[in-house]
């Protein structure tokens, strides 16, 4: 892997993994017009998920030290939302990956209905907020309906952002709470799918180019830094038209982009 295209794989996981448009089916897409895999491999893939975890750090610092202190609500509310994605990837994770990421026709259009599922999802999601106005705050209910939507973003192209801010929105959680616990639960699944990745690093001998693993990393932690203020901002308002047009455009793309090249 070359030191550019390192960079461009670190701002597309660092802008993808908390804008609403699913960092798994962006990177997909990616590899195949780059040409590059990630799976010699999968220590980078791991390395970028790390470094979007900055930012997540850095913005919500309070946040996550709160989480430890009485009554510890909000670390129970975070375990119980995590389980249906641990459950969830621990069952399919591989069986999914395998079928989107094959080379046949099936995969892009798989990939391109996962896209329009979550414009489809988005614009739900911004429709409900206005029509019931919400203004619950956080409570086990809306953990585990956020946390049974997150579930269901294993498939790439089905945004884990995305998905769980609809979940926020159907638990009619209030705009702060819902943007605060998104990233919140960002946490736990990312280093869980990191640490069941670096177990497969760790027994498969891969070599692992230094050089471009930091500048992927780099670029992952400020892009994801621009995203998750970006996000935070969309989130509040209940804003996301813009994100499922981008999202239906980019379906259409990764077909035309098979049929026409073939990749």
């Amino acid at each position: 892997m070359q030191i550019w295209q390192a960079i461009i794989l670190g701002a597309i996981q660092g802008f993808t993994e908390f804008l609403p448009v699913s960092s798994s089916g962006h990177l997909i897409l990616v590899e195949r017009l780059l040409g590059v895999t990630t799976d010699g491999g999968l220590f980078f893939d791991i390395m970028l998920h790390i470094g979007t975890l900055v930012p997540v750090f850095i913005v919500f610092f309070k946040s996550i030290t709160g989480l430890f202190k009485k009554p510890y609500n909000k670390l129970l509310y975070l375990a119980v939302a995590s389980l249906p994605a641990a459950a969830a990837g621990f069952l399919f994770q591989d069986k999914i990956e395998t079928l989107f990421k094959g080379g046949e026709i099936l995969s892009a259009v798989l990939l391109a209905v996962s896209f329009s599922v979550t414009a489809a999802e988005l614009l739900f999601a911004e429709k409900i907020s206005e029509k019931n106005k919400n203004t619950l705050p956080l409570s086990l209910k809306s953990s585990i309906i956020m946390g049974v939507f997150q579930g269901f973003a294993i498939i790439p192209g089905l945004s884990r952002s995305g998905t769980v801010i609809t979940g926020g929105a159907v638990a009619k959680l209030n705009g702060n709470d819902n943007a605060e616990f998104a990233f919140l639960m960002s946490i736990p699944v990312i280093l869980g799918a990191s640490a069941v990745s670096g177990v497969k690093v760790a027994t498969s001998g891969c070599v692992i180019e230094p050089v471009p693993v930091i500048f992927g990393v780099i670029t992952a932690a400020v892009t994801g830094y621009i995203a998750v203020n970006v996000m935070l901002n969309a989130i509040k308002k209940a804003k996301f038209k813009r994100f499922s047009v981008y999202l239906i455009v980019i379906a259409a793309a990764s077909v035309l982009i098979k049929v026409l090249f073939g990749v």
